[in-house]
């Protein structure tokens, strides 16, 4: 059996304000068309599938588009729920679509039934455990004193071996696929993962899925392999400017009577790339060296002596997705200590500098406010140390 193992598509999530559905759109075609390509016979997803618990009415028809077309490349899907779904709006009507090959496995008490499917070699069963958040699930895992991810995990697998168990006893070969969405450690996370500790311990080990023979996990977004048989695959698209330098791929492995046989890494197509780049505005849009970022996502850091106005409405006459903008004023001489910078100035000369490094040069009217927001401030001051002064006179004559 073929398995692609895909996670964290995050359908309806934007880019520092833009909409990503049509890179979304595209990227779920590139696994449909790896689908066909390699002759997947499954296709597991372990959460995320939206980026909101009620996705819009535009990122639900992106998301079934793409169903469909893995549906009609030839593989069955599995998925699971993640922190971001909500797994009564995800597994709504599960039992219509495992009909029509999706099979949308969201339940807690469902972790320990798995959806088996058969190949020429037998049975494989594939375990579904959405993402536990210990306060709101450790009463259906029977285990009310548990307070950290690493217990309720560890509990749900102790449902899934049970169940293997019980499937084995008879002496049949039941090779096995968890799909669990956790934060597991060893992984590394990239910036664009929301959180999912609340209170407590947001990690559990590795170790708590010994006993199967593939465990795909979602959470993390980059792929990585924490051991032969536990890996995460990532998401399709980067999801932050942290995540430039990766490469988004999927995991595609193969069972035989076995287990465990193959596991490749196969890259997906860059929908568009992100870069950082850095400089004046005129430099930004004058340069050759710049040329390689005009049609990707952009974060620019602008070095001017003096903020531009208006400076994205400029740089996206050639940077036409630039999403991301930050001033960064070049510092004077560094060796001159700050003391040295203010001896002999005035409060209203200090405050005046203070805007300019952090701005720009204060207008004639800014000055004057400045001077009497520090006037304000002094008399304030005379009168408190009066108070003070009378409160000590007043405790001296008692």
């Amino acid at each position: 059996m073929k398995i692609l193992h895909t996670s964290d598509w995050h359908i309806g999530r934007t880019f520092h304000g833009v909409d990503l559905l049509a890179d979304q759109a595209a990227a779920l075609a590139a696994v449909a068309d790896l689908v066909a390509a390699h002759g997947i016979d499954v296709v597991v997803v372990p959460g995320d599938i939206y980026d909101r618990a009620v996705p819009s009415a535009d990122a639900v028809l992106v998301c079934n588009r793409g169903l469909e077309a893995i549906r009609a490349a030839g593989a069955v899907i599995v998925a699971t729920s993640g922190n971001h779904d909500s797994p009564a709006r995800l597994g709504a009507g599960a039992a219509f679509a495992a009909a029509g090959g999706l099979h949308l496995m969201t339940r807690v008490a469902d972790v320990g039934r798995p959806v088996v499917i058969d190949d020429e070699f037998g049975t494989v069963a594939f375990y579904g455990i959405p993402y536990l958040e210990p306060e709101t699930t450790r009463a259906e895992l029977d285990i009310p004193s548990a307070r950290t991810h690493a217990e309720v995990l560890t509990a749900a697998m102790g449902r899934v071996t049970a169940d293997l168990d019980d499937r084995r006893a008879d002496g049949s070969t039941v090779r096995s696929v968890v799909l669990a969405h956790a934060f597991v450690v060893g992984g590394e996370a990239t910036g664009s993962e929301r959180s999912i500790s609340v209170g407590g311990v947001e990690t559990a080990p590795a170790s708590a899925f010994d006993g199967v023979d593939y465990v795909a996990l979602g959470h993390l977004h980059s792929p990585q392999t924490l051991s032969e048989r536990v890996r995460y695959s990532g998401s399709p698209l980067p999801y932050s400017f942290g995540e430039r330098s990766h490469r988004k791929a999927v995991w595609i492995l193969e069972l035989d009577a076995d287990g465990l046989t193959a596991v490749d890494r196969v890259e997906l197509p860059v929908v568009r790339g992100l870069s950082r780049i850095e400089g004046t505005v005129e430099e930004l849009l004058s340069e050759e060296r710049f040329a390689g970022a005009e049609e990707h996502y952009v974060s620019a850091v602008l070095t001017d002596a003096v903020r531009p106005v208006d400076a994205m409405r400029s740089l996206r006459t050639r940077f036409p997705h630039a999403v991301h903008l930050e001033w960064n004023r070049p510092a004077g001489d560094s060796t001159l200590r700050y003391r040295d910078r203010v001896r002999g100035r005035t409060d209203s000369e200090i405050l005046a500098s203070f805007v300019t490094d952090m701005r720009s040069t204060p207008s004639p009217s800014e000055v004057r406010l400045l001077e009497r927001a520090l006037t304000s401030v002094q008399a304030d001051e005379v009168a408190a140390d009066s108070v003070s002064e009378q409160y000590e006179l007043f405790g001296k004559s008692a």
